[in-house]
């Protein structure tokens, strides 16, 4: 699998739609959103995960939480962190170290700073026969042990408080969907990218299925007059 370049000590492979895992510079391994086994973009060699520290939910969607259970057994984190609501429902499903929180709050876990961020989306759960509720959407700034901080905006609408998420946390990359039909699309993620103050965006929640249309050239295009540097990765390919 190629590499990309980052040159500050922060690892960070997708695996297709939504997932990413992040190796900090201190060693910790963050996985967010664990859509891995039933995800139709994830290779298989990614499937078996392992040794993860710390594992963060921004909703509860299937293709973004589909595989929690499964990913929680194999990769067994010490803290697994979602909304309120989501980590009630891993609680009761025997989930060990679940740490709930809410938007605008900051948590220190594994030595990383995570800060819980609004998203303009939908959230439930799929519990046999059931939908479930899972409270809000959210994104995630985490901050690395070197004070390098990454921003998944999870699925999200674009909206004009990315400008104060920017200003309040500053993050220096940020993982935005492009996809559209159920997020913003690539001219929205540009304005998003502005908003924010970040000029390196990871690209995510695209091409996965039919109706994600958006695509990363599009949003370069979107974002050439702000000098925005678009890092598509392919799935399994890692930043580093």
């Amino acid at each position: 699998m190629s590499t990309a370049v980052l040159n500050n000590g922060l690892k960070a492979t997708w695996y297709g739609h939504a997932t990413v895992l992040l190796e900090t510079p201190g060693g910790k391994r963050v996985m967010i959103d664990p859509f891995v086994q039933s995800n139709p973009a994830c290779p298989k060699a990614l499937h078996d995960v392992a040794n993860l520290d710390l594992l963060l939910i921004t909703h509860g969607h299937g293709d973004h939480m589909g595989d929690a259970l499964s990913v929680i057994q194999l990769g067994q984190p010490k803290n697994v962190i979602a909304i309120h609501e989501i980590a009630v429902w891993l609680s009761g499903k025997g989930v060990q170290n679940v740490s709930g929180m809410n938007h605008g709050g900051t948590q220190e876990a594994e030595g990383l700073k995570v800060t819980m961020t609004p998203a303009i989306h939908s959230s439930s759960m799929q519990d046999g026969d059931d939908l479930v509720p899972g409270g809000t959407p959210a994104g995630y700034v985490i901050a690395l042990e070197n004070g390098y901080r990454v921003y998944h905006a999870g699925d999200t609408a674009l909206f004009g408080d990315m400008a104060l998420i920017g200003e309040l946390w500053k993050p220096d990359l940020a993982f935005l969907p492009i996809g559209d039909h159920y997020t913003m699309g690539p001219a929205a993620a540009a304005r998003a990218a502005r908003l924010l103050g970040v000029k390196r965006v990871v690209p995510i929640h695209y091409g996965t299925f039919p109706v994600l249309t958006g695509t990363p050239d599009q949003l370069r295009e979107a974002g050439k007059a702000d000098g925005l540097e678009v890092i598509a990765l392919r799935p399994g390919e890692t930043l580093s």
